[in-house]
């Protein structure tokens, strides 16, 4: 995906909500998924600064997930050829609209665990 078609991408305002939250679910993935959108929040970063930020997450599960918000369009890939190969993620302004969302699950949690 490239970033000037990302950009310049408006998204739609529904007219009519479905009560539907599946659809968000299948997006956002496994369990991991929160927690590198929540990392790349605070800007671009490698898979190794996303690794050493996210404890306990094995580098098969991080690369899984990394690829499926990749598939979704949460967030983007950008690749430098250097020996050896440099791999920058960042969110989309799809991804970065996930920030409400983020910020009401912590707020729950305060509350509620």
């Amino acid at each position: 995906m490239k970033s000037s078609k990302a950009s310049s991408y408006i998204p739609k305002s529904p007219v009519h909500i479905e009560c539907n939250i599946e659809k968000t679910l299948d997006v956002l993935g496994g369990k991991w998924a929160f927690l590198v959108i929540r990392e790349l929040f605070n800007g671009t970063l490698r898979f190794g600064e996303l690794q050493r930020r996210i404890p306990n997450v094995s580098p098969r599960a991080l690369t899984s997930t990394l690829r499926h918000l990749e598939e979704q369009g949460v967030l983007e890939r950008k690749v430098f050829p250097t020996v050896p190969v440099t791999v920058e993620y960042t969110l989309t302004p799809k991804g970065q609209d996930l920030h409400v969302i983020c910020h009401e699950m912590k707020l729950w949690a305060a509350r509620w665990t």
